[in-house]
């Protein structure tokens, strides 16, 4: 009773003085453990639940594998939860959507000489613009999903926050969110960890309650970017040098999309002291390297950002804690708007900023905007 009390008086702010039996929810269900457990937590909670779940891509073409989000494993696994929680249950196929707005820029983005984040993409495009849509069109009064962030109701509405779980926090990949959609959206498991979820699925029952937790790419099989992206555009792996800072060839390599910046193993390169991939120029098609020392950055510009906070930007330095890769902790920075680009200044020098990359701003917890690192 105890598990099930915890989180219901936070899930049944949807819309005040309506009771849950007339309040219906979507939840987003990829087949995996966090999904499922929303699910049922809403199920529980009493909400008019509707489980939806994505087809992405062609599982023959992209993938035949387990445990990748979205895959044909998983839209059954999501079905087997439905039926297990007496839901009803849908499955879109949002493949030409997903081809054209993430996998389409995944590759692009590698022949930029940049390094993609499709979760993000996937999110701030097909998940929580088109899903979204569709969840008002099916008379929801919110979407729900398995995500490990916080929605908390701040003095100016609605703010996004790390997960009370920092090490499973996904904030750093939703920072696209735009208000707007923030009011419409739920997150039910940013006050858990990952444990605390598990129990809840063995509490349900779930078929799904063992099931391991995927760390690949959806479209990508068995973790080869490089094959998905020759695929989809052909002679992406032409070979071209790679040189040192002076621009001396040092080696060959076999397409710049297999490199990332802060890349240090696989330069097919002898040196004395450790070299790292320190920039990508793709015109030229080549890999420039160097020592460790030289991955040291001072400053970055960001675009397309994606502000939350209710204080705007101005040309004055803000101080904020910022993440510039998913699996670091947020460092101190300053931030401000020239009036052409945002302007990032780390107050110390930050190695292996990759183009392409998310650049997110907090102010604690709380999730101030975001957006994208430029070459």
């Amino acid at each position: 009773d105890t598990a099930k009390s915890a989180y219901i008086p936070a899930m049944i702010q949807i819309v005040p003085q309506k009771p849950a039996k007339d309040t219906r929810v979507v939840v987003a269900m990829s087949g995996g453990v966090d999904s499922s457990v929303t699910a049922a937590l809403m199920a529980e909670a009493g909400f008019d639940v509707v489980g939806v779940t994505l087809q992405l891509y062609d599982h023959g073409e992209a993938v035949q594998k387990k445990g990748a989000c979205c895959a044909g494993q998983d839209i059954y696994d999501a079905k087997r939860v439905a039926d297990t929680l007496s839901i009803p249950h849908y499955v879109l196929d949002y493949e030409t959507r997903f081809r054209e707005e993430v996998m389409e820029d995944f590759a692009d983005t590698y022949l930029r000489g940049e390094t993609p984040i499709p979760c993000v993409k996937c999110n701030q495009t097909v998940k929580f613009r088109d899903l979204l849509g569709t969840a008002k069109d099916l008379g929801a009064e919110a979407m729900v999903t398995g995500h490990y962030v916080r929605r908390v109701e701040g003095p100016n509405g609605a703010e996004m926050h790390r997960a009370l779980d920092h090490s499973k926090d996904q904030s750093y990949f939703l920072f696209s969110t735009t208000r707007e959609q923030l009011d419409f959206l739920r997150f039910p498991l940013g006050d858990m960890d990952k444990a605390e979820t598990r129990r809840h699925a063995q509490r349900f029952a779930l078929p799904v309650a063992e099931k391991p937790e995927s760390q690949d790419i959806c479209f990508v099989p068995n973790g080869s970017y490089a094959r998905v992206v020759e695929r989809l555009r052909p002679g992406a792996c032409d070979p071209g040098d790679v040189v040192d800072l002076e621009g001396n060839v040092l080696g060959m390599h076999d397409g710049i999309i297999n490199f990332t910046v802060g890349q240090r193993r696989g330069l097919g390169v002898a040196a004395g002291t450790p070299m790292y991939v320190v920039k990508i120029e793709p015109d030229l098609k080549r890999v420039v390297i160097g020592p460790k020392d030289a991955l040291l950055c001072e400053a970055i510009r960001v675009t397309e950002m994606n502000w939350l906070d209710h204080a705007p930007l101005t040309d004055k330095l803000r101080r904020v804690k910022v993440k510039v890769r998913s699996t670091t902790e947020p460092v101190d920075a300053d931030i401000y708007d020239d009036g052409d680009d945002i302007h990032v200044k780390f107050v110390q020098p930050q190695a292996g900023v990759a183009p392409g990359q998310a650049c997110v701003a907090y102010e604690g917890d709380k999730v101030l905007g975001g957006g994208w690192i430029e070459r």
